[in-house]
């Protein structure tokens, strides 16, 4: 033991045998550095203590051991809880035909700048009626392989390139996820995880990616309850905190199809906007008119032409193509 931490040792048991509220004298502190070999502190006496005013300072090397020793303690490390930053191989992603940033100019490109305007200027409170929510905003279909898994991924990602907002994607496709497999990532906890759990909060699910402005929300824990959670209060506040507190944060979301699920139909209760995906030549007129009966009370209702080829003059060549329309509180007029 060093001579400063035997002084230290020697003024802690002077504090002690004096008693809390009695300071120790300067010259009994002088003495415990100068002597800290001396032998053991006396009794405590009786008798009233003299107690200079006010109270000398510890002696310097008194000072510099604690000093010392506070430097030396450990300090306690706070753990991350988990790595929420995930990479995106963009590259893999332009060649399967989704859009990607600092990608040359494409078709794929030029249409989703076209769907995603009118979804925008709602957003920004300069549509033809003011929206509530209108950055809530579901990509559906009809029916299963229509393609809005598809068209969900290249309109969050071409919003995030946006310099005026950023993106969360959420796959509400619980039943049968595939946003974090098109995308070329592993499953994650998400949606479900965080509606079933009182622990995990939104934060701890959320996964920022190297799409500046792009995050991602997976659905998480397949549930066999999963229309009753969407239809909670839990998915309520969920949702409430989404469109209030990231007011500035366009959310789309990937849900189930209207027609074979009753979980999209529940989702669409809480949307200001819902882009309806159509398979060309494929989706029939009757599905169409069957599944917009059930979203009757979304006010804004966008109709997304997929797949379509482009055979006409002037065209810019074969892919997948667009058609859309949109009204407020009624179903949309077809334009092509």
């Amino acid at each position: 033991m060093s001579i400063i931490e035997k002084a230290v040792e020697r003024l802690e048991q002077l504090q002690r045998a004096a008693g809390a509220s009695a300071p120790v004298e300067a010259e009994e502190v002088q003495k415990a550095s100068a002597f800290p070999d001396a032998g053991a502190a006396p009794a405590a006496s009786s008798e009233p203590v003299a107690v200079p005013a006010p109270a000398p300072a510890p002696a310097p090397a008194v000072q510099e051991a604690v000093a010392a020793k506070e430097k030396a303690a450990p300090r306690p490390v706070r753990t991350p809880s988990g790595d929420r930053s995930v990479e995106i191989d963009l590259e893999r992603l332009h060649s399967v035909g989704i859009v990607t940033p600092n990608a040359p100019r494409s078709l794929i490109g030029d249409e989703f700048r076209i769907i995603k305007r009118p979804l925008l200027r709602n957003v920004q409170g300069r549509g033809a009626a003011e929206v509530q929510n209108a950055n809530l905003i579901m990509v559906t279909s009809s029916l299963p392989g229509e393609g809005k898994s598809f068209s969900s991924i290249n309109l969050a990602i071409s919003m995030a390139m946006e310099l005026d907002h950023t993106v969360l994607l959420i796959d509400a496709d619980v039943s049968r996820p595939s946003v974090l497999n098109i995308l070329g990532l592993p499953p994650r906890k998400g949606l479900m995880d965080v509606l079933t759990s009182n622990d995990m909060q939104l934060g701890d699910v959320l996964l920022k990616t190297n799409i500046e402005k792009l995050s991602l929300l997976p659905a998480g824990t397949p549930h066999p309850r999963a229309t009753e959670l969407l239809a909670s209060d839990a998915m309520n506040g969920l949702l409430a905190e989404l469109a209030e507190r990231y007011s500035d944060r366009i959310i789309v979301f990937d849900s189930p199809p209207l027609l074979v699920t009753t979980e999209s139909r529940v989702l669409a209760t809480h949307m200001g906007q819902i882009v309806m995906v159509v398979e060309s030549n494929k989706t029939t007129q009757a599905a169409v008119k069957q599944a917009l009966s059930t979203i009757e009370s979304c006010p804004v209702k966008l109709m997304l032409l997929n797949k379509s080829q482009h055979t006409s003059a002037g065209s810019y060549g074969y892919g997948y193509g667009y058609g859309y329309g949109y009204g407020y509180g009624h179903a949309p007029k077809e334009n092509q």
